[in-house]
């Protein structure tokens, strides 16, 4: 699974432009002709193919390292490569299947077991072996491969969109996962989400790049490795000014220092949302905290790193005080704008000709009215809201902010296992200060056919929040090794996007979601209505660096304890299961006050804190 500091280096990276007239230039060199359907294979034929035979990598003096997108990318022909990754619980392994289709006929095929370990992608994928100068080896390794990542076209008559979902999921309690390359595409086999940036010193190399056997084998990759030139170059933050254009202002990160209730976590990638306002903090949130972004050392933004076209995900994983990552995009859309603009703010989206990899999808529309007529819940088809047994758990002092007090903090995700999705909308009387919310309910056919009041949302003005939030949609409580409540969290109201792809082989699961840019998912100040949604497969993150994602533990004895995180606490909302919303986390508490500690066993095979 990917490491905390691998989660926020992916958020480093900056967004480069794109030029609108750019198709998926990966064409180059790469078309191929239609497959004859008299001859045409009943599985995908895969190749290996280098987008450009030179990149340029960046290597900072404050940030030394460089991150190998080197512009491989798979491709598919004869028909879409497609694997459906899944466990059936955390008692059992990850298992993969290839899914072949021919017409109407579907068949699976098991990949080896323990080939794939968890949903970050295919392990050891590609080879890559770079030599310098004077032909000397100087790095060699393999890399993952996430089939979901940067793509586009690599012919005119295929697809104008790809089917399968935007990224790898991360979250560390995924449960199932659809990978794919669409027919007549390409994705980059670049492995940055998951991947450390390497040494090298500035320079030029030829780089080797290589499916590795156990593959070839495995789905009739033919043998032929691609060669890149690399140059190296080191570059100074100093020398390129401390502004760094706006395309850096754009994508600077918070320098927050951590606070109590907070206990934010220095490698926490996730973006700009955080807790709610009007419950108030309670006594493991003091109020001192929810301004823990403004004060300490100013923000410093970071010096780019390589542009990435590898496996950040447009989701944005989660709720946190940091920037989202930016949008995956294939080497050859950027390359040109790349050189007249290194650090102009992005221009991306799908239109025609193009298809960049970014789709980072905008807010739902609400109802233009509230609901008139008699409320009513109809026999159909209604969400199931599961949650996620609590990881990131940590433990840390108040720091300067509240001195004398411990926290334990976690993160959080309650996620939709359906059939139907969970549609609220929130109305506001004009000079109201909260919404009225409201539960849709829709056919088979999408149309809405009924609705029920269902509490409340409320506008959080705090600087990096600002946006509505549902209130009551999960709790948070401590539960002492009796599992009788303790401690309970002060946050009970939630900005619902669907930030985590968690299962995505459920029925109705959505690939491709709305509500994943929190930057527009819950609404402004001024809305009058608001539409959140959480779609059939996906789930919520809070994470742990939050007001309210942490127990005050100050006065707690050692010993164990669960993390319970409870969805629908009060049942407010319409499900088709209220008796799967509960999920707890053992946790063991040590230390003494002002340094206490934190043990974390495996929940089951899953080993992550």
């Amino acid at each position: 699974m990917m490491t905390r500091s691998q989660q926020g280096r992916t958020h480093r990276l900056t967004r480069p432009s794109i030029a609108i007239a750019a198709a998926v230039a990966v064409t180059a060199g790469v078309v191929a002709a239609a497959p004859d359907a008299k001859t045409a294979e009943p599985t995908p034929k895969l190749g290996l193919v280098a987008a450009s035979t030179s990149v340029t990598l960046d290597s900072w003096k404050e940030d030394p390292g460089v991150y190998l997108d080197l512009g491989t990318y798979l491709t598919s022909e004869n028909g879409a490569f497609e694997l459906k990754v899944t466990r059936k619980s955390y008692k059992d392994p990850v298992v993969a299947q290839q899914i072949l289709r021919n017409g109407k006929k579907t068949t699976a095929k098991a990949l080896p077991a323990g080939l794939v370990k968890d949903f970050s992608g295919l392990p050891d994928f590609a080879k890559i072996a770079i030599t310098d100068a004077a032909g000397k080896t100087v790095l060699s390794k393999t890399e993952a491969f996430c089939p979901n990542n940067a793509s586009g076209r690599i012919r005119p008559d295929a697809p104008a969109n790809s089917k399968y979902p935007q990224s790898c999921p991360v979250n560390p309690f995924t449960l199932g996962s659809v990978w794919g390359v669409e027919n007549g595409w390409a994705s980059n086999t670049y492995a940055g989400y998951y991947s450390d940036p390497v040494q090298l010193a500035a320079g030029t190399y030829t780089a080797k790049i290589s499916v590795t056997k156990k593959y070839r084998d495995l789905f009739g990759i033919a043998n032929k490795p691609q060669t890149v030139k690399v140059v190296v170059r080191e570059r100074s933050w100093e020398d390129e000014g401390e502004g760094g254009g706006e395309g850096m202002a754009a994508e600077t990160r918070s320098a927050a220092p951590k606070s109590g209730a907070s206990a934010a976590s220095e490698h926490e990638g996730h973006a700009g949302h955080g807790g709610h306002a009007g419950h108030g903090q309670g006594a493991d949130a003091p109020a001192a905290a929810s301004a823990h972004a403004s004060h300490g050392a100013p923000a410093r933004p970071e010096a780019p790193a390589a542009r990435t076209t590898g496996a950040a995900p447009t989701f944005n994983v989660g709720h946190g005080p940091y920037p989202p990552a930016p949008p995956a995009l294939p080497w050859a859309l950027k390359k040109e704008s790349l050189q007249r603009q290194a650090f102009s703010a992005a221009k991306v989206g799908d239109r025609a000709g193009q298809t960049d990899g970014s789709r980072q999808a905008p807010g739902a529309t609400p109802n233009a009215k509230r609901p008139t007529g008699k409320a009513n819940v109809p026999d159909v088809p209604k969400p199931d809201l599961r949650s996620l047994p609590a990881y990131g758990i940590t433990v840390s002092d108040g720091y300067e902010d509240v001195p004398g007090k411990d926290y334990l903090a976690f993160s959080a995700n309650v996620w939709n296992a359906g059939p139907a999705k969970l549609v609220v909308d929130g109305f506001r009387s004009p000079g109201k200060e909260l919404m009225d919310a409201y539960q849709y309910f829709y056919d088979a056919d999408g149309k809405q056919v009924g609705y029920t009041p269902t509490g409340t949302m409320e506008w959080d003005p705090r600087p990096g929040h600002e946006h509505w939030h549902f209130t009551d949609f999960a709790s948070y409580r401590l539960l002492k090794a009796d599992k009788k409540e303790t401690v309970r969290s002060g946050k009970e109201a939630f900005c619902l996007a669907n930030t985590d792809a968690v299962d995505y082989t459920v029925k109705n699961a959505n690939w491709h979601p709305d509500n994943t840019d929190l930057s527009t998912a819950c609404g402004q100040e001024n809305s009058i209505s608001v539409r959140e949604v959480l779609d059939v497969g996906s789930g919520d993150t809070y994470t742990q660096d939050l007001p309210g994602q942490s127990f005050d533990i100050t006065d707690l004895p050692n010993g164990t304890y669960y993390i319970q995180v409870l969805a629908n606490p009060e049942n407010r909302l319409k499900e088709t299961n209220h008796n799967n919303n509960s999920a707890l986390r053992k946790v063991v508490l040590g230390g003494k006050k002002g340094a206490r500690t934190v043990k974390v066993p495996a929940h089951h095979l899953v080993n992550a804190n």
